[in-house]
């Protein structure tokens, strides 16, 4: 299944794109999406967290991914 990634922030930095589409299995999760991006770019690894939303909806690791959402990376941020 294909679904959309959207990425803000120091993630838009690290996956060198705002958005891109990956191909996921059926039954993948948050979690095998987060594994997926830190195999691919294991920078990712470096980030104190990293959240996950699918439409406008924050999301935990056990969310099941399904054919074409849309999820966004939201890096941590920081400001005042």
């Amino acid at each position: 299944m294909k679904i959309k990634v959207i990425a803000f922030g120091i993630a838009k930095d690290i996956l060198q794109s705002k958005q891109m589409e990956l191909e996921m299995n059926s039954g993948d999760t948050i979690s095998s999406l987060r594994k997926t991006l830190l195999q691919k770019h294991p920078e990712f690894g470096k980030l104190k967290s990293l959240a996950f939303a699918v439409g406008v909806n924050y999301q935990d690791d056990s969310h099941p991914l399904h054919e074409n959402d849309e999820v966004v990376i939201i890096p941590p941020v920081s400001g005042g």
